[in-house]
């Protein structure tokens, strides 16, 4: 989400000059953008305390598959093969990831999470 906000401020700044920052820092789209990775922030860490990292942290590959679904969508950017083919290796490596199954911790006690 962050990124498309940020697309939409950079898009609406005008040529790179002195002030360019200026008008980038006060943008609407920007705004969204720092709000955004806010409310991602805390949702994220939500997850962390629920999930397991070794679990939660493929889903995040999700936003590569999903910025370029949306650039083609809202953007009109051009879609190769190429992407569509790594993003599909993507999913199932994120599929792989989440749907293996949980075995029986092996670990010495002390190399253990004590939650």
């Amino acid at each position: 989400m962050q990124q498309i906000f940020l697309k939409c401020a950079a898009q609406g700044v005008q040529a790179p000059t002195g002030h360019w920052i200026l008008g980038l820092l006060s943008a609407p789209w920007f705004l969204a953008a720092i709000a955004a990775e806010i409310v991602c922030f805390v949702i994220w860490l939500t997850v962390l305390a629920e999930v397991e990292l070794s679990k939660a942290f493929p889903l995040s590959a999700l936003s590569y598959v999903l910025i370029i679904a949306v650039a083609f969508l809202l953007f009109d950017e051009q879609l190769t093969a190429l992407q569509v083919g790594g993003s599909c290796l993507i999913l199932a490596g994120i599929w792989c990831i989440g749907g293996a199954p949980v075995t029986e911790d092996t670990r010495p006690r002390g190399a253990r999470n004590s939650h």
